[in-house]
């Protein structure tokens, strides 16, 4: 997830991470390049299942992870043929096709966002009403703040830039910021700061977290999307069954994470039932309805440059059939 990410108590920010992950070398496989949307770790959790449990390669493919980071843009890498498929969401693949740049998501990573703001426990806030009159500290473009100040009619609201840290939040009693309840609470509450969350999705803005291609991609390699799609799908119903083999392997990736911080990663997103909805069965499923309510908010935001059928911007075809 391109995200704020907690950078406190890691001030290098994984600078020694570079290169790619396989399962090992392959032969006779067809390749294929998924790029991530951060470093490795549990909000990637299926995909090194697939891969380290041979699930890719039990459908012919040799899949490479990319590691993201905060300058990469999947989208981007998808589009110029840098990737085969990348992580995102429905609003971005939304906006980026209406923008003449074709992708489609082929299933969900997440069944809802765990996007979300951060306050101190003792803070005024308690609604998002109540943002009117403060300062948040919010990604640059991120639709989901347009959104809370339309709806809310957050005349006052104030949005100013946001960091890799919690810093700030912990200097500041008053300070409100964009998080991942997956991540950011653990170092707030770490450092001894009660706080409280409020998710993106309560306020009716519910984008999934996808896994895309381009549209020419699926075109030319409908099979190709299909393997990744079950493959992937497969990974991600196991690894939150047990996460044990894969996490000491992004601990390996990734050894500026902790293993506790793992653990609370993996438990939020386990408590939130945020990859399946509350029911294993929807693991990488996906809705028309729910797409079709996406298109209408960002087209009620004028963020749809030039119309489209939402219908173009996804496939049903093998995440549903999973």
């Amino acid at each position: 997830m391109g995200r704020v990410r907690a950078a406190l108590l890691f001030p290098t920010l994984l600078l020694f991470i570079s290169g790619c992950h396989r399962a090992g070398p392959a032969s006779g496989l067809i390749p294929v390049a998924f790029q991530t949307d951060w470093y490795p770790q549990p909000e990637h959790g299926g995909f090194y299942d697939a891969l380290l449990k041979g699930y890719y390669r039990q459908e012919g493919l040799d899949v490479t992870i990319l590691p993201g980071g905060p300058t990469n843009v999947a989208e981007q890498q998808v589009s110029m043929g840098a990737a085969q498929f990348a992580m995102g969401s429905s609003d971005r693949i939304l906006e980026a096709d209406s923008q003449g740049e074709p992708l489609v998501a082929v299933g969900a990573t997440m069944q809802s966002d765990p996007q979300g703001i951060m306050l101190h426990a003792d803070s005024p806030v308690h609604s998002f009403t109540d943002l009117d009159g403060h300062a948040i500290a919010v990604k640059a473009g991120s639709t989901w703040f347009e959104y809370i100040a339309h709806r809310y009619n957050l005349k006052n609201a104030r949005e100013i830039p946001a960091t890799y840290s919690i810093a700030n939040f912990l200097a500041d009693p008053g300070y409100i910021q964009q998080i991942f309840v997956t991540s950011e609470p653990f170092f707030a509450q770490k450092a001894g700061a009660p706080i409280r969350t409020l998710l993106i999705s309560d306020t009716g803005y519910s984008p999934y977290r996808v896994f895309f291609t381009s549209r020419s991609y699926l075109a030319q390699h409908p099979d190709v999307v299909a393997k990744f799609t079950r493959a992937s799908i497969r990974g991600w119903r196991d690894y939150m069954q047990d996460p044990t083999l894969v996490n000491a392997d992004l601990l390996r990736l990734n050894p500026a994470q902790a293993p506790e911080q793992m653990q609370f990663t993996r438990q939020a997103l386990k408590d939130g039932h945020f990859v399946d909805g509350g029911n294993p069965a929807n693991t990488g499923h996906m809705e028309p309805a729910r797409w079709a309510v996406m298109y209408a908010q960002l087209y009620d935001l004028k963020l749809i440059v030039h119309p489209l059928d939402p219908a173009s911007a996804y496939t049903l075809d093998d995440c549903n059939s999973q």
